[in-house]
This record gives structure tokens, sequence and C-alpha cells, in this order.
């Protein structure tokens, strides 16, 4: 993932108002962040739960969506981007308004994100003895490229594209 500056982060972002997006403050320094480990950026408000913010990359270029957790509790189910099967504890249902008039008049779009969005780092751990044993490099390829591709899907279905 291609690093981001404040101002770069705040532009990304496809489906708020100008005032939602000067709000989407990570709560960590945007120059601490490991970007080459990175697939998807996102993160919880700190001052609302229910709020969350994630930058997927859509042909080079960072799209920010505004997500909303449908609740507090947490399901024990497969994450939708990274589909881990192994860390299935902190998956969320999330929901974000689409981008432009289809966004202003109500539409919405869900999907089940781990709640912590560390996806990125999932995908990179050691592959159980169930999951790649004979190629552990090629599995974890194979996890990355998912990642992408679904993580890119749910960006284009916000946008309308898809």
């Amino acid at each position: 993932m291609q690093p981001l500056t404040p101002k770069s982060l705040r532009d990304s972002f496809v489906n708020t108002s100008k005032r939602e997006a000067a709000e989407a403050i990570p709560p960590f320094n945007l120059d601490e962040v490991e970007w080459d480990k990175l697939d998807v950026f996102g993160w919880i408000d700190r001052s609302n739960p229910l709020l969350a913010f994630v930058v997927i990359p859509v042909d080079e270029k960072p799209v920010g969506i505004m997500l909303r957790a449908s609740g507090n509790k947490s399901k024990k189910t497969m994450c939708a981007l990274c589909e881990d099967i192994v860390d299935t504890e902190d998956v969320k249902l999330f929901v974000a308004k689409r981008a432009g008039a289809a966004g202003r008049k109500g539409d919405t779009i869900g999907t089940l994100i781990h709640g912590k969005f560390n996806c990125s780092k999932q995908v990179r751990r050691k592959p159980n003895t169930f999951e790649g044993k004979t190629d552990p490099e090629g599995f974890i390829a194979r996890r990355i490229d998912t990642l992408v591709l679904n993580a890119e899907a749910f960006a284009r279905r916000v946008l309308g594209e898809a």
C-alpha cells in the first residue's frame, strides 16, 4: 500500500461529507505505519466505537470508506476480506453508505471484517498444518492476493462500479 499523508487520507474518502473526512483521524501517527506490510488500512474511531474507517487501494489510488458497525458484538465467523479461518473471534458486520447519489439516497452495503482491521497481518502469518505445509510462501502469496481482490471488490461496490 502506498503511504498516506493526512491530506491524502482525507481526500481518499468517497462516502463521507468534508466534515466527516476531516474528523477521520487514525489513533496513531501515519509516519509510523509500516505501509509495505498493509493491503488494507483501517481503524475504529476513538470517540465512537461503532464508527470505523478503512482505506483500500483501487487502481493504485486510495479509496477511503466510512463504516458503521452493526453493534458492539463481534461474531465468531470468517472475515469476508481476508477469509481467515483461524482468527474468527473479532469479526463484525460493518455497513457503508454507497458513494455519490446512491449513498445520499440511503443505499448501503455491508460486509464482515475483523474489528481490529488486522487482515494484512492475518494473511502474512505462518500457515498452520492444515493450510500450507508443503508451500508456505505460495500459501501466503495466495492469501495476500485474496485479500487484495476481496477488499478491492468491496471498495468497487461502495463506489457503485460492481
